[in-house]
């Protein structure tokens, strides 16, 4: 009975070993499932969002189709929409293989994710309606200020917040399109995001010309595609494929046809050309945090 019960044991911990190397292993997790999982954003335009019944689209979305049919050729890809808030316990836990949406990478998150190289760099921003008189920071004080949870826009807000000696009240959407309603409604002010996602969330508004994005920049934020940690074959494969979309030319046509192009639903264009950090970076691929730009 002592033999059958520690022989349990044994197989019991066998089993978790495996399990959990699996895990960490996207390859043998996606031969195992038969499909790899992509998690993205439902209202992060023009980088990831969805158009309705379970469809999503964008930047990010379309790139990493193109990873994803690379170096998983013939395998069905399930979508599950993904949270700034849970984002990165769903890679954590193996829930997603890849998050392709609009997620910034910073030395914090590295602690928890792997980031591969940088795809997209966002400058934080304010949108405000177009009527009103807010031009910077600073006159955002008295002011009722949304912003996203789980965002590192947050942070900022209350950096500047306290460098500025301003007082502004902070109120926070469930998500992006939550975040951009409360400004749209009247319930905020102002909206502190990344400028593409502004950028998206006005052209894809009822009145794009009611709203304009002002102020200096908050911070820059390398924006990129996330992986698990611990799995660096995963990690080179989906840098492989980005260097060599670089090298060719091919990203600089995706990024074209997403912020410079008419984009699904609207047909309107985000009308964002790419900024000198990001073309710097197609030269020079780099997968550093945010703190390297900002120091």
């Amino acid at each position: 009975m002592k033999k059958k019960f520690l022989l349990a044991i044994a197989l019991a911990a066998a089993t978790a070993t495996g399990a959990f190397a699996q895990a960490n292993d996207t390859f043998a997790k996606v031969k195992s499932a038969g499909k790899v999982v992509m998690g993205t954003r439902e209202s992060s335009a023009p980088l990831a969002y969805t158009t309705g019944g379970g469809q999503f689209t964008g930047y990010h979305v379309e790139l990493c189709q193109r990873i994803l049919k690379s170096v998983f050729p013939g395998v069905p890809v399930e979508y599950v929409a993904v949270t700034s808030a849970n984002r990165i316990p769903l890679v954590q836990n193996g829930t997603v293989d890849i998050e392709c949406g609009s997620t910034t990478n910073n030395a914090a998150r590295q602690k928890d994710v792997s980031f591969a190289l940088t795809t997209y760099v966002t400058e934080v921003r304010t949108a405000v309606k177009a009527d009103s008189k807010i031009k910077s920071v600073a006159d955002l004080n008295n002011k009722t200020v949304a912003t996203t949870t789980g965002t590192t826009s947050v942070a900022l807000l209350r950096k500047n917040k306290r460098g500025q000696g301003i007082q502004f009240k902070e109120v926070y959407g469930k998500d992006h399109a939550d975040s951009f309603l409360l400004l749209e409604s009247g319930r905020a002010d102002a909206f502190v995001m990344d400028d593409n996602i502004l950028a998206g969330l006005i052209a894809s508004s009822k009145n794009p010309k009611d709203f304009a994005i002002v102020g200096e920049t908050l911070n820059v934020e390398p924006i990129a595609i996330m992986v698990r940690k611990d799995d660096p074959k995963f990690k080179k494969a989906v840098d492989d494929y980005i260097r060599s979309a670089m090298k060719t030319g091919e990203l600089d046509l995706l990024y074209k046809k997403w912020f410079m192009q008419p984009i699904p639903p609207k047909n309107t264009s985000v009308n964002l050309p790419m900024g000198k950090i990001l073309t710097g970076l197609v030269k020079t691929p780099s997968d550093a945090p945010a703190e390297e730009f900002n120091k």
